[in-house]
């Protein structure tokens, strides 16, 4: 069973599930009001961006391969689902309003008062092709994760099949990245430009349910989803899988000596972190409310990488932990919450020092805990890291050592 081989799973699923009961009981919907409907909304989104820093942690801490476009695909799950969000809301809308027409319209009128609603920001009065399906919430559904999923299997095939490694795949992964953000910065690309989607919070056919009563259910949501990652990812490592994609990640020359389809196993990850993360993205930006282009600039995966690396690359709790923990402070430091700081003549806002406060607590844990925050975590449950100590017991310093063997 995979939770009586991984005990940590079922302490962290019991987390998560405490946490969700918690913040429900304090909700305005369902409990003492105590956290504002805002704070809900925050703390579910958290949630979708610890998914996607686990997302992140497979491809990167287990697999080695350093994405820094992973937020790309976090956002195409975010535009997908917020096609049918857009176009159903915009339909009830136009359809009470021709509905008081003496003449009942035809659904072409209907598609037309759609389309105007929409694209009439940026100047078209017609539904682009890539809107074919918006109309139907399956579709848009299989799209949330066939978009992403296409997208990094063409991508990850050309890059791992030429054998492109290292600071070079990065680099490709953020030019990509920067291209398609740029693409769909144009009116012309079919998702209005810089405006974006927006309304998305109001969800279709639920108009007469308040927000506080919608963002509890997306919590519920978010929570569940990243349950789901947990499994999955636990799952994944926990097996022949994730032994393989390890020792790709330390030394891929020997995995490929040994006969193993290297660029297979790369591939295999790739994809599927990339369609956990557009999962992450569509229970994301209905909660946020709005998506446009800015949001898949490649510092969003730059800072997808900064989370997951303060956390503790290569452990699934420790990306979790990372990236709930700067986005709880960088909301905290940014939103205003935080009191201004007087020194002397100068007053420090925190709003234009936390990217420097993030900065530096990356560079701080690089240097006094490379493990990242994770380490506690360790150092709570009696975790030790072997003493690496005597002769070694393989073919170079990496391998097996004696007092290893003895423990």
């Amino acid at each position: 069973m995979l939770i009586r081989r991984h005990p940590a799973l079922l302490t962290a699923l019991a987390i998560l599930a405490l946490f969700t009961l918690a913040v429900t009981l304090m909700s305005e919907a369902y409990g003492s009001g105590a956290l504002a409907t805002s704070t809900v909304k925050l703390l579910g989104k958290t949630l979708c961006l610890a998914l996607a820093a686990l997302a992140m942690d497979l491809v990167w801490g287990y697999a080695g391969i350093l994405s820094l476009g992973h937020m790309a695909f976090f956002a195409l799950g975010g535009y997908m689902i917020g096609q049918w969000l857009m176009y159903a809301r915009t339909a009830e809308i136009v359809g009470r309003t021709l509905a008081a027409a003496p003449i009942p319209p035809t659904p072409a009128e209907l598609r037309d008062g759609i389309a105007g609603q929409i694209f009439g920001v940026v100047g078209s009065a017609d539904l682009p092709w890539s809107w074919s399906l918006a109309g139907s919430l399956p579709a848009q559904l299989v799209l949330v994760l066939a978009v992403p999923g296409l997208l990094a299997l063409g991508f990850g095939w050309l890059a791992f099949r030429s054998r492109v490694n290292g600071v070079y795949l990065s680099i490709l992964t953020q030019a990509t990245t920067l291209a398609l953000a740029l693409w769909l910065f144009q009116n012309d690309a079919g998702f209005r430009g810089n405006n974006g989607l927006s309304g998305l919070q109001n969800i279709p056919g639920q108009a007469h349910v308040p927000q506080s009563v919608i963002a509890v259910r997306f919590l519920w949501g978010s929570a569940f989803a990243l349950a789901c990652g947990f499994l999955l990812a636990t799952w994944i490592t926990g097996g022949k899988f994730g032994s393989v994609i390890r020792a790709i990640r330390d030394d891929e020359t020997r995995v490929r000596f040994l006969g193993y389809p290297v660029e297979t196993f790369k591939l295999a990850v790739f994809t599927l972190s990339a369609m956990i993360c557009a999962v992450a993205g569509a229970l994301y930006y209905p909660q946020a409310g709005i998506i446009n282009p800015a949001q898949m600039m490649p510092i969003a995966s730059i800072y997808l990488a900064v989370w997951v690396a303060i956390g503790g690359r290569g452990r699934i709790y420790g990306a979790v932990i990372g990236a709930i923990a700067v986005s709880l402070l960088s909301s905290w430091f940014t939103g205003g919450r935080a009191p201004d700081l007087r020194l002397g003549g100068y007053t420090v806002h925190w709003v234009d020092w936390w990217q420097v406060l993030l900065g530096l607590g990356f560079v701080a844990v690089t240097l006094f805990a490379p493990r990242g925050l994770s380490s506690i975590w360790d150092a709570a449950a009696g975790l030790r890291h072997p003493a690496r100590r005597g002769a070694d017991l393989g073919p170079d310093a990496g391998a097996l050592q004696e007092r290893e063997a003895e423990a």
